[in-house]
Parts: structure tokens; C-alpha cells; sequence
């Protein structure tokens, strides 16, 4: 199988977005997951669905709430000090790449 190149994300598990388009526009949540091939992200308490599971041994059945995944590309990260979305870019610090909000300046953990 071939190897797979994929693209340096901008955000990352952890990292707190808003959604800019689509059905969910405006809400705000935290990152749980990045699918780097789907280029997807799951974000919590957004794009949230019902899924109905049989009981088994080990659980019983009902219906359960499941995040979906959204593209990155609906996707901003929220600036650290003003709290608006904001775009990400990186620079050089101490020898070492950080990503930094660029309406801001301010570095990203």
C-alpha cells in the first residue's frame, strides 16, 4: 500500500473552534478527535445525532447522543486573548515551531 501524505493540520485534539459554515454556523466547542485522512474533526456538543443500540451483556440499550465529524474546513480556531475566530499561522520560537493566532500575535499553548 502506497504511504499517504498528508498536509499539516492547524488545529489540533484539545484546541477550542467555531463552526463559520453550514448547518451548525456560530456554535463552540472543543476538539475530541482529528481524522487527518478525511481531513474531519469532532467537536464537542456539535453536529450531534441519535443512535439507537441494542442492549447487550455488557450495556443496556436506548438511545445515545453521537458527535459527527465536520470538515477542517469549517472550522476556525478561537483567538486565546480576544475570543474570536482567528487564523492560524507558525513561526519559529526557542528553536521551535509554535502556532501563533494571527489576529493577535498570541502563541497557541
Amino acid at each position: 500500500m502506497p504511504k499517504i501524505k498528508s498536509q499539516k493540520l492547524k488545529i489540533k485534539k484539545g484546541d477550542k473552534v467555531r463552526v463559520i459554515a453550514g448547518e451548525h454556523k456560530g456554535d463552540e466547542g472543543e476538539v475530541l478527535e482529528i481524522q487527518r485522512l478525511k481531513n474531519r474533526a469532532i467537536v464537542e456538543g456539535v453536529n450531534v445525532a441519535k443512535k439507537h443500540a441494542k442492549p447487550t451483556n455488557e450495556s443496556a440499550g436506548g438511545i445515545r447522543d453521537i458527535n459527527n465529524p465536520i470538515h477542517l474546513s469549517n472550522l476556525m480556531l478561537i483567538d486565546p486573548k480576544s475570543g474570536e475566530p482567528t487564523r492560524v499561522g507558525r513561526r519559529e520560537e526557542d528553536g521551535k515551531l509554535v502556532r501563533f493566532a494571527k489576529k493577535s500575535g498570541e502563541t497557541i499553548k
